[in-house]
């Protein structure tokens, strides 16, 4: 006769959510082509008024945008790149 075992699993709740929370957000951010001042405040939690002191005027930022009379737009991927770049500085 063979004996009993006994299999326990462990499960790391924050890391399973943290790991969801990346794969959505990749999800997202790979879909975005194109951003707007608005987009952006929502992605960094920054206000508007601080982005245009603090970060949009920055060449790292300024090369990827992209304007049509009086709209503005910044390229998805690189501008939140320079974003991280920037905040990392600090």
């Amino acid at each position: 006769m063979i004996p009993a075992a006994t299999v326990n699993i462990e499960v790391d709740q924050q890391a399973i959510a943290r790991i969801i929370e990346e794969q959505i957000s990749k999800q997202v951010h790979q879909q975005l082509l194109l951003m707007d001042i608005n987009k952006i405040a929502e992605l960094t939690s920054m206000s508007v008024r601080y982005l245009e002191d603090e970060i949009l005027s920055d060449p790292r930022v300024r090369m990827y945008e992209r304007k049509k009379q009086r709209k503005r737009w910044w390229l998805a991927q690189p501008t939140l790149k320079a974003i991280e770049e920037i905040v990392s500085s600090w």
